[in-house]
């Protein structure tokens, strides 16, 4: 009986004699083989940088690979993704705007320019970039920045037909209802936040920003009861508190300390700033 591992050398001894027969045109094909195996391992180790892989590790080796790889799209958008996950917007707009002049393009990379610039508080070169991109490019993406554009212009028609159409181009329209609401808090709109709040709650029930603001639309109407929501002990503590600064500014201190009183009774632990806020109130309640 022939051993199976003697008969795999043989094979592959085999092989490589028939390999080397062939000369230069094997030699060009296992070239070509490897470049494409290279190419895969490649493609792979940019979807991990881009994902899981430490933000500025990312950042480092898009830069290099890029810089050996000048002509390559891919790594100059991976370049600009990671430049936005490291916190550094104002870089990442500088990437993304090399991409846009590099073949190969689309008005995704141009969403990506206006999101950075954005980020970086440069609204009107946002608001440029925008208007570059054709009607017919109908993404999240994209009407998500005109939102905020617009928001930013305080042109309130226009915002709410940007998020209404953005809310129905994703199944998860969470951060965008929240944005949504936000903007028509700062209207004045109070009802109408508290509406959209809710909302957003049902796509994202753990978002505390969004439990926070919610909280903040219905202490604007003075309904300082916190709402039916999934909670910690310790966002209810925070809730609370929010909830107090509310009414307190609102000229509401009775219901504020209690509310304050509430918010360190709950929290699990010692919640200084609750303890301070109503040390204070109650100091000036004494002076009067």
């Amino acid at each position: 009986m022939r051993h199976p591992i003697l008969s795999t050398v043989l094979a592959g001894a085999a092989l490589g004699l028939v390999l080397a027969g062939c000369g230069g045109r094997q030699d060009a094909e296992a070239a070509r083989a490897l470049k494409s195996v290279n190419a895969v391992d490649e493609t792979n180790l940019s979807d991990i940088m881009l994902t899981v892989g430490d933000p500025q590790e990312a950042v480092n080796y898009f830069s290099r690979t890029a810089a050996e790889n000048p002509d390559r799209i891919d790594l100059q958008r991976g370049l600009a993704k990671s430049l936005i996950r490291n916190s550094q917007p104002a870089e990442a707009a500088k990437a993304w705007a090399k991409v846009i002049t590099m073949p190969g393009a689309t008005p995704d990379d141009k969403v990506g320019l206006a999101d950075a610039q954005i980020r970086s508080n440069d609204w009107t070169g946002a608001k440029a970039t925008l208007n570059t991109i054709p009607p017919t490019h109908e993404t999240f993406e994209r009407y998500k920045l005109e939102a905020l554009v617009a928001d930013s212009e305080k042109n309130w028609t226009k915002a709410d037909s940007f998020y209404d159409t953005a809310v129905g181009l994703t199944t998860r329209p969470g951060g965008v209802l929240n944005n949504w609401g936000f903007s028509k808090l700062t209207r004045g709109d109070a009802k109408g936040a508290e509406k959209l709040f809710s909302e957003a709650l049902t796509y994202d029930p753990s978002s505390f920003t969004t439990k926070n603001n919610l909280v903040l639309a219905r202490a604007a109407q003075r309904k300082y009861d916190l709402p039916v929501i999934e909670m910690t002990q310790t966002e209810r503590a925070r809730l609370l508190y929010t909830a107090a600064l509310s009414a307190v500014k609102q000229g509401d201190v009775t219901i504020g300390k209690g509310l304050l009183q509430d918010a360190v009774d709950t929290s699990p632990t010692y919640f200084e700033e609750a303890a301070r806020a109503l040390e204070a109130l109650d100091s000036g309640s004494k002076k009067s």
